[in-house]
């Protein structure tokens, strides 16, 4: 693990139809290949995310706000570490609502599994 000090993994499962709003970001090739909070390797090409608290294997519809393109993503990983951001998506994800154009934008992501 990346930060083995923190624990943040919960055995509940999130509750359908959660919503969460702040900004996103997307992260990749300096993590590309290696090992995920979750124990899977990170691939930048799947549809995933980090996030904080949410139980790996949580599902998300995420919308980006200004553009209103979404993309739906798996929680494997923690994080974003950088105030103010709720989520990190994977390249692809990322790059799906516009992000590899901007860096980071507001979106409001919905727990839909």
């Amino acid at each position: 693990m990346r930060f083995p000090e923190k624990h943040y993994a919960s055995k509940e499962k999130a509750e359908i139809g959660t919503k969460l709003q702040g900004e996103a970001s997307y992260y990749g090739p300096g993590f590309h290949g290696k090992q995920t909070a979750s124990g899977e390797i990170f691939n930048q090409n799947d549809y995933t995310c980090a996030h904080k608290s949410l139980p790996f294997g949580t599902k998300l519809k995420v919308v980006r706000d200004d553009t209103g393109a979404s993309v739906v993503v798996r929680v494997n990983d923690r994080g974003p570490y950088v105030d103010g951001r709720i989520l990190d998506l994977s390249v692809a994800a990322g790059k799906d609502i516009g992000l590899d154009k901007v860096g980071h934008a507001k979106v409001t992501a919905t727990v839909i599994e």
